[in-house]
């Protein structure tokens, strides 16, 4: 089966007509509209795709191709915009001249060494999940062709220590392929984000993405050991330790580089015994500010839940796992250790300290995580990818944005990012919107709160008006005192506000690496920096 080139999923994969109902019927009731008017999606034959414009090496073309389907599949990222552009403007005007299949480090130097003697741009490509423009090519006219760098190759658990918990692990392999290759040896990454299934660990590195755990083990950093990473001046392999105070550590130059540094390669990471023990369950809060605390309260304990994602009443009611009526927490504790009805215990005496009242039934079903309104909520994220394009062509923007901030300025910063991305919508679309928020991940000293808003827009000029909403509510993120994001990545589409973060000093620093590793500017010109 072949990736969707302009969707998530399968080609031919089809949306299940209940499913689609409920959600149009959602959707409609919404917007206050009887029916939606949906844009056929695009098929490769009715796209011009400008030719490639690069001849390919004789010592390349054992891995290297101009194939119309790769170079579609590459041309764009899975964003609102991305997908708005290739749905309803059938636009793919700036492909990859080429897409590199790489098997080895060997054949990764000699592609960079190709692009920076031609003055080619290179981007290294994962899954192809970003949601910020990470794998979108530049329109920098200094460099004469494109080159995507796609590591599905580079595939294979390598290695594993069962004695440390640990595994070398190829950068390219996607979690489900990676989770097949650890199953024999009973270890588990447990790194489960939503694009999972369509991700790769290269990936999850180089964006610094968050997984599965709500606190303790959060971004990928916490998983790391070590790495590889083939730069366009060679190549740097850290050490393999626990940690170590020698001086400041060179995996975390290349966490968060966005392969703007180097193309990340293989990696040691910390495995976990895969859970034997589960409880789980849902609270429900009549005050979202006491509901607040009781997280905060939780995660200053070091019980260390797996989940302790607080929806917002709005959103729980959209995702049927609640009325409308309560915020509602859903909660679990894993281990392959131990019992945990302590750990549940003294949590739940927490939240009832704040009012909270939760599902005691649920405690003593082993699945209650996949059932009743901890299962409708699970169902509605791991589904969202999937119907996103069918949002979009039927001009609902659904889209999402996370931030951190710490506990004491938070029920100020989530009521000002509410209220000015409900403004941006009514103003660019003319209508009410939603803005909903959730905590994905909690730490002692703040949340991760995660906003999701619709608007309905003008198909012909989606792209603007997702852009207008994005801006107005990234600003207020920002101007709020959070960060522009906690684990969906940079890419072209934060820059300005990460320009903005970070500290002109080391955005120096940032710079002199870059002049050191890629002096040609070779690999994702505009991720982190300007030429």
């Amino acid at each position: 089966m072949r990736r969707s080139f302009y969707g998530w999923g399968y080609e031919g994969e089809p949306i299940g007509t209940e499913e689609m109902g409920w959600f149009e019927r959602t959707w409609a009731d919404l917007f206050g509209v009887k029916a939606f008017d949906p844009a056929p999606m695009p098929a490769d034959a009715e796209i011009a795709l400008r030719p490639s414009r690069v001849a390919i090496p004789a010592p390349l073309t054992d891995f290297c191709t101009a194939d119309r389907y790769e170079r579609l599949l590459h041309t764009w990222g899975r964003s609102v915009h991305d997908i708005a552009k290739m749905i309803h403007r059938r636009d793919f005007s700036n492909p990859p001249d080429v897409v590199a299949l790489p098997r080895d480090e060997a054949e990764v130097a000699a592609v960079l060494d190709w692009c920076g003697d031609k003055g080619y741009a290179a981007v290294p490509f994962g899954g192809g999940s970003s949601v910020t423009g990470g794998v979108n090519h530049t329109r920098d006219e200094r460099y004469k062709g494109l080159v995507t760098i796609d590591l599905r190759h580079l595939n294979k658990v390598l290695e594993v220590d069962k004695v440390s918990q640990a595994a070398r692990i190829q950068a390219g392999v996607l979690g489900p392929d990676m989770e097949r290759q650890l199953k024999p040896t009973g270890l588990t990454m447990r790194f489960f984000l939503q694009a999972w299934e369509f991700s790769s660990l290269g990936g999850w590195i180089a964006t610094r993405a968050a997984g599965h755990y709500a606190t303790n083990y959060t971004q990928i950093d916490d998983h790391v050991e070590s790495l590889r990473v083939v730069t366009p001046r060679g190549t740097v392999a850290s050490h393999r330790w626990p940690t170590s105070g020698a001086g400041p550590n060179p995996d975390r130059m290349f966490l968060g580089s966005e392969g703007a540094l180097g193309v990340i390669t293989e990696a040691w990471v910390r495995l976990h015994k895969k859970p034997t023990f589960r409880l789980a369950t849902t609270v429900r809060f009549g005050d979202y500010a006491k509901a607040v605390d009781a997280v905060r309260v939780i995660s200053q304990a070091g019980l260390f839940p797996a989940n302790a994602r607080l929806l917002e009443r709005e959103e729980a009611r959209f995702t049927e796992a609640g009325d409308g009526t309560k915020d509602v927490l859903v909660l679990t504790f894993e281990s392959g250790d131990h019992p945990l009805d302590a750990w549940m215990k003294r949590a739940l005496e927490i939240c009832g300290d704040f009012g909270g009242e939760w599902d005691r039934q649920a405690l003593d079903d082993d699945e209650s995580q996949k059932k009743g309104a901890a299962g409708n909520w699970r169902g509605k994220f791991l589904r969202g990818p999937y119907l996103r394009p069918h949002a979009i062509a039927r001009g609902v923007m659904r889209d999402t944005m996370e931030s951190c901030v710490t506990w004491d300025r938070y029920l100020d910063f989530q009521a000002s990012v509410k209220a000015r991305t409900l403004a941006a919508i009514r103003e660019i679309t003319g209508r009410e919107g939603t803005c909903t928020v959730r905590f994905t991940h909690v730490y002692p000293d703040g949340p991760a709160p995660y906003f999701t808003w619709h608007a309905l827009g003008d198909k012909s000029r989606l792209v603007e008006q997702f852009w207008a909403i994005k801006a107005a509510a990234s600003e207020a993120m920002c101007d709020a005192g959070g960060t522009i994001t906690h684990h969906h990545s940079l890419g072209p589409d934060h820059r300005r506000w990460y320009d903005k973060e970070v500290p002109p000093l080391f955005g120096e620093v940032i710079r002199a690496a870059k002049n050191t590793l890629d002096p040609k500017w070779v690999l994702n010109p505009g991720i982190l920096l300007d030429r």
